[in-house]
C-alpha cells in the first residue's frame, strides 16, 4: 500500500510539473526561422508524427509523407478573399493568434491552453494550383495525437459551412 502512495505522488508532482513548465512557458519551443513560402513550398515535413501538410506529395522519400498528407483547402471566391475568411476563422479558435497577414499567405500561431504547446500553422494561395496549400506542425514534441489534423479539418468545416 505504501508503494501506491508513492507511486500515486510521484505521478501528481510529474503532472504538477509539467502544468507550472507550461504555465512558464518552457514548452513553448522556438518559433522557426524557415516559415513562409520559398520557391512555390511552404516549409518541409517534420521527422517526427506532429506535422501536417498539403504539400507532403513533394517529399516521395520522406519517412512521414503518409502520416502528413492532408488536402489543400479549397477556393471560396477567389486566393485573397479565401485567406480572409481563413483568418477570420481562425481568429475565432481558443489559443490562436495570427502572426502574418499577407494578401497571399496568412501564419498563425496556436497555443495550448494549460501546457502552452505552441503549433504552427501556415496558409498559402497556390495561384498555379488554385488551392490554400496549408501547413501545420507542433514545435515542439514527437507526436501531437492528430492536434494539428483536426485544427486544419475544423478550418476546413468551417470554410465550407459559409
Amino acid at each position: 500500500m505504501e508503494t501506491l502512495y508513492w507511486v500515486a505522488g510521484f505521478v501528481l508532482l510529474v503532472a504538477v510539473g509539467g502544468l507550472l513548465a507550461g504555465q512558464a512557458g518552457l514548452l513553448n519551443g522556438k518559433e522557426p526561422t524557415d516559415l513562409g513560402v520559398q520557391s512555390g513550398r511552404l516549409k518541409g515535413l517534420s521527422s517526427t508524427n506532429n506535422c501536417v501538410s498539403s504539400q507532403a506529395s513533394l517529399y516521395p522519400d520522406h519517412p512521414q509523407r503518409r502520416h502528413a498528407e492532408i488536402a489543400p483547402l479549397g477556393l471560396r471566391g477567389d486566393g485573397p478573399a479565401t485567406l480572409a475568411r481563413i483568418t477570420e476563422v481562425v481568429k475565432q479558435m481558443p489559443g490562436s493568434q495570427i502572426v502574418v497577414e499577407q494578401r497571399d499567405y496568412v501564419r498563425a500561431r496556436f497555443t495550448s491552453q494549460w501546457l502552452k504547446f505552441v503549433d504552427d500553422t501556415e496558409f498559402w494561395f497556390d495561384p498555379a494550383a488554385q488551392v490554400i496549400q496549408v501547413r501545420s506542425a507542433s514545435r515542439v514534441g514527437r507526436e501531437d495525437f492528430g492536434v494539428n489534423r483536426r485544427r486544419i479539418e475544423a478550418i476546413r468545416s468551417s470554410m465550407t459551412a459559409a
